[in-house]
């Protein structure tokens, strides 16, 4: 039961105001011996693992394994969508020999991330699901524009931008992500859906490539890349020129082609045992097209550098490298062997509080990205601040008694909490359910896709109606935790949003009082001004404590 006084008997200390970043802010911790971490990237064509030995001190990273097997996750059901059987069980295979791998290793954690084709397929969840019971592996999903992050993440941990604007392209099985930075938080962060064995499987019809095929490919590659190629542009400062970067494992095959090209050329001498660091010209990315199109499959398999499931799908992926470099009127490419495995690695460090130094301004990323859709959705900051910094309060007082979640929970928390009114950018009316949508589509960094449908969930039942199982969005929510998180969680958020009725901060202050024998929660109120009798705001609590009472 929840008890209100108006006035608190003993006089209140003044509250700090809620700093963007204090949901998740958290002292370094201290390790007795460097950790061991496992990433791995569940992709469209393969399921790659790095194993990384952190160095706290310095603070950096040590590759000491690596794991790849090609599933082909993205030969999905040509008429559901869903991915099939034979892929999943080679999935789930590979991830099996990955932990195994870890295992060996001393790996302390296993941080696992999905992407387009796992995000796309309808019976994406139940796989996820699939490999948690099977393995106890959790895989996150995580969106575009988070893999973008990431992967800018992991470029960074590999070469030094010197504060000059770069253009990252790394090309997936299913997408293609474009990142413009210099080293400091990204410009732009874009994913779009073209990818190597995407298009191989709806283009790729003749073998050896035929014109018409091939033509086709690049007109519908040129369609979809145009417009985030001019969004990443449109940042860029006047006179300013971009270096490009490459990453992923089709560019990276046709840079190995176009070495053996060039060694071929110098009296056979090896070709470099790394790519990292190995430029390509526009003009050899070309000329390795036109070799690639007029071979068959099984020719192409032949070549050296160039394995038989590559061969498969690199006619399309060498394609998508040729038209961005074109529209983006660059003519040379320099190779990055880290990416979204080794940006999963930075991002563990930057949430433990073990990197400072450039890469500082990331350790905020949630915070800022939910900061930038306030803006974007003209949301009222000093109204939500407070609401959050109510719903916090009640968090931390219930935490341990009423409920057992934890740090990570009460980010989210935070983020629904300054993100629920969103929805008036629409309409007032309804507008949780607005709020649901926007957040929902608003492209939140740092989150996994079920942190943002948490959220957007808490933003929905701030008001109106509690969760249903009959209600579409709270079906949406993938994990028994997100669910449990949100059953537990919204009734906090409504009385947090009923303490601030009038959106004119009338209640200064708030400190709660637990007594479990009686089971009652007291909420002492201190008004702002002494003469306000916050007649509404109390209204409100006794209208929306009965959904907390329940839960």
């Amino acid at each position: 039961m929840v008890q209100i006084s108006p006035q608190s008997v003993n006089p209140l200390q003044s509250t700090t105001p809620l700093q963007p970043d204090s949901p998740l802010q958290s002292p370094p911790p201290s390790f007795e011996q460097p950790p061991v971490l496992a990433a791995i990237d569940v992709g469209t064509n393969s399921i790659h693992m790095v194993v990384a030995r952190i160095q706290p001190d310095l603070p950096a990273f040590t590759i000491i394994a690596t794991e790849k097997a090609t599933v082909r996750l993205g030969d999905r059901d040509p008429i559901s969508g869903d991915l099939t059987a034979a892929a999943m069980d080679r999935a789930t295979q590979a991830l099996r020999r990955c932990q195994s791998l870890a295992k060996s290793l001393a790996v302390e954690q296993i941080i696992a991330v999905a992407t387009s084709a796992v995000r796309e397929a309808p019976n994406g969840p139940a796989f996820l699901q699939r490999v948690k019971t099977e393995l106890d592996l959790t895989i996150h999903l995580i969106a575009g524009t988070e893999e973008a992050r990431r992967i800018y993440l992991g470029v960074l941990s590999g070469i030094e931008f010197h504060n000059q604007p770069h253009v990252i392209l790394d090309i997936g099985g299913g997408s293609t992500e474009l990142i413009l930075g210099s080293g400091h938080e990204p410009r732009s962060l874009s994913s779009t859906k073209v990818g190597a064995v995407r298009l191989s499987a709806l283009f790729v019809k003749s073998d050896p490539i035929s014109d018409r095929d091939y033509h086709a490919l690049g007109n519908y590659i040129r369609g979809m890349l145009e417009r985030p190629i001019e969004d990443l542009l449109s940042q860029l400062q006047p006179g300013e020129i971009p270096k490009m970067i490459g990453t992923s494992g089709t560019i990276e095959a046709v840079a190995m082609l176009q070495a053996y090209r060039q060694a071929y050329r110098q009296a056979h001498p090896a070709p470099p045992e790394s790519l990292n660091g190995y430029c390509i010209q526009l003009s050899d990315v070309r000329n390795v097209i036109q070799q690639l199109r007029k071979l068959t499959h099984a020719q192409r398999a032949a070549l050296p550098g160039l394995n038989e499931r590559r061969a498969e799908i690199i006619v399309a992926g060498a394609m998508i490298l040729q038209e961005a470099m074109a529209l983006l009127q660059l003519d040379e490419i320099t190779i990055c062997e880290r990416a979204l495995r080794e940006g999963v690695i930075v991002d563990w460090m930057l949430s433990h509080g073990l990197i400072e130094d450039r890469l500082r301004y990331q350790s905020s990323v949630r915070e800022r990205s939910v900061l930038h859709a306030m803006r974007k959705f003209k949301v009222n900051r000093p109204y939500s601040e407070q609401v959050a910094q109510f719903a916090l309060t009640l968090f931390d007082a219930t935490q341990g008694s009423l409920h057992q979640l934890n740090a990570d929970a009460r980010g989210i928390l935070w983020a629904a909490a300054m993100l629920h009114s969103s929805g008036q950018y629409i309409s007032d009316s309804a507008h949780h359910k607005h709020s649901y949508y926007l957040i929902r589509n608003g492209e939140l960094l740092g989150y996994t896709e079920a942190d943002v449908e948490a959220i957007a969930n808490l933003a929905r039942y701030h008001r109106k109606s509690p969760p249903k199982k009959k209600h579409d969005n709270y079906r949406n929510l993938s994990t028994k935790w997100h669910r449990s998180l949100v059953d537990q969680l919204h009734p906090l958020l409504r009385l947090a949003v009923a303490l601030n009725r009038r959106q004119i901060g009338a209640i200064a202050q708030l400190t709660c009082e637990l007594d479990l024998e009686q089971r009652l929660l007291y909420l002492h109120l201190q008004p702002r001004d002494l003469q306000d009798d916050c007649a509404l705001e109390l209204w409100s609590i006794e209208q929306n404590k009965d959904v907390f009472e329940k839960t």
